[in-house]
């Protein structure tokens, strides 16, 4: 049943995520939409209360119960950065904004970007790590709790990979290829790449 919700969670993010959108953008009902938005939250809430409800009621706790505190603290840890991403391409491409935007590709500017991907990786270890002690010591001593604790280790464990390919782009940043134009202070442009500043044609040098 556990694993049947979290199919119906993810499911069910997307689909209200898709309508938020699609009513606040091609609808042009703001309000509408960023209610259906706020409605997300609620499949999260929804999935704790049924694991909650499930190992009152005696289920052995197992496999499924760690996953979905996985689950929540991915959603906790990452989720905003979805929907924002997704909401700024959503407004560029039916609301007439401006094109968000790319994430840097290279030097410590993208070291940066990947340090901040990082934290939400925390958060999503903090938050499923915190579900799980609260299930632990939910079931107290008349259940087993192994499998519980064995999830944190998982949580913390794919946080600490993600770390270190995040911090081997601070040790080993990515290098731009040669003749990328770069940004080059404008009191100085004799050096600025010819696609930054227009330069004078041949008729605007004779006058």
């Amino acid at each position: 049943m556990i694993v049947t919700l979290i199919v119906v969670c993810e499911v069910g993010f997307w689909v209200l995520l898709a309508a938020g959108l699609a009513t606040r953008y091609l609808l042009k009902m703001p309000r509408t939409g960023i209610a259906l938005l706020l409605c997300e939250p609620l499949l999260e809430v929804l999935l704790l209360v049924v694991t909650a409800i499930d190992l009152k009621n005696g289920a052995y706790p197992s496999w499924k119960h760690g996953l979905a505190a996985l689950y929540i603290g991915y959603t906790v840890g990452h989720g905003h950065r979805t929907v924002k991403w997704l909401d700024g391409h959503a407004a560029h491409r039916f609301g007439g904004a401006p094109r968000p935007p790319k994430p840097p590709r290279y030097g410590m500017a993208r070291a940066r970007h990947e340090g901040k991907v990082w934290l939400g990786s925390v958060t999503a270890a903090a938050v499923a790590s915190g579900l799980l002690l609260l299930a632990a010591l939910y079931v107290g001593d008349d259940g087993n709790t192994d499998s519980l604790y064995g999830w944190i280790f998982v949580a913390w464990r794919a946080a600490g990979i993600h770390g270190l390919i995040a911090l081997s782009y601070a040790i080993w940043p990515k290098k731009a290829p040669e003749g990328a134009a770069s940004a080059v202070p404008a009191r100085d442009p004799e050096h600025v790449p010819d696609l930054l500043v227009r330069r004078p044609s041949k008729d605007e040098e004779q006058v």
